[in-house]
């Protein structure tokens, strides 16, 4: 999440190849000066390509090749991990096919570099990458749809920091809550804009007392919600307000030949829902 104080970055731990072959593996990886850079790379899909391009970015380049550590500013390093990904590919993808296994991976890159402003990018497994805007100011990889709800409606870029930390909590809550591929512990960042430095990091599990309370809390109060909306309130036909042009109407198949039953009219005693006049 990139919002106008920092930056958010929440990743889990959990990676699978099947039911019997569940592990745990960090999917964060932290490159820090401090006081001239902290980029932050965030990993998804098949674990042994992202450990590859993980490796690549840390080995020393060769003369003259950018690194994670010299490059001039964020976007920079978005193309170097692009780099990294594509030449995975070339020594990989050939294989991967031939045992019919998708080449599957992403990452996320944010941070700041001294004397530059804080970005945040999205790499795809071709190499190519995106930047976050105002308009999406957040990027999900790996299972994103359970908790992408929350954040579309909460997250905006002026969001203040503790709640675009508390947002991406719920968000991954509700995706552990919904998928089993997704496991605790979680590693949680956050960066304050223009400290160019680490200053808040934890790892969250079971026992940490904040994540249990969001658990908690987060799933009572959308019940709590939901019993408070009021049910559907369901009118006979007769009641429609004069707008509306005629009745809802099911789309009935027509009974076949030898079986009882009348086709219903518009009298028939059916219900829709209330409408405004």
């Amino acid at each position: 999440m990139s919002v106008r104080d920092g930056l958010v970055f929440l990743s889990d731990t959990r990676t699978n190849a099947g039911v019997d072959h569940v592990s745990t593996f960090r999917k964060m990886t932290v490159f820090e000066q401090p006081g001239e850079r902290v980029l932050v790379v965030l990993a998804a899909g098949n674990l042994a390509l992202t450990q590859s391009v993980i490796q690549l970015l840390t080995e020393p380049a060769g003369a003259g090749q950018q690194t994670m550590w010299t490059a001039p500013n964020v976007y920079e390093a978005a193309r170097v991990i692009g780099e990294a990904v594509r030449e995975v590919h070339k020594l990989h993808s050939h294989a991967l096919q031939d045992f019919g296994v998708e080449f599957n991976c992403s990452f996320l890159l944010g941070g700041q570099i001294h004397g530059q402003a804080m970005r945040l990018f999205q790499i795809y497994a071709a190499g190519n990458f995106i930047e976050a805007s105002t308009i999406n100011p957040y990027f999900q990889i790996g299972e994103a749809k359970y908790g992408k709800p929350i954040i579309d409606r909460v997250l905006t870029p002026d969001t203040p920091l503790a709640e675009a930390e508390k947002c991406a909590l719920i968000s991954m809550d509700s995706t552990l809550r919904s998928n089993v591929s997704v496991g605790l512990p979680l590693d949680l960042l956050v960066y304050e804009r223009d400290s160019l430095r680490v200053t808040r990091f934890t790892q969250l599990d079971n026992d940490n007392a904040y994540f249990q309370m969001i658990h908690n809390t987060w799933g009572a109060r959308l019940r709590q919600v939901f019993a408070e909306i009021p049910e559907p309130d369901w009118s006979p036909v007769g009641a429609l307000p004069a707008t509306a042009r005629r009745p809802a109407m099911p789309p009935r198949a027509t009974l076949p030949p030898g079986f009882d039953g009348a086709a219903p009219t518009a009298d028939a005693p059916l219900q829709i829902l209330a409408q405004e006049p």
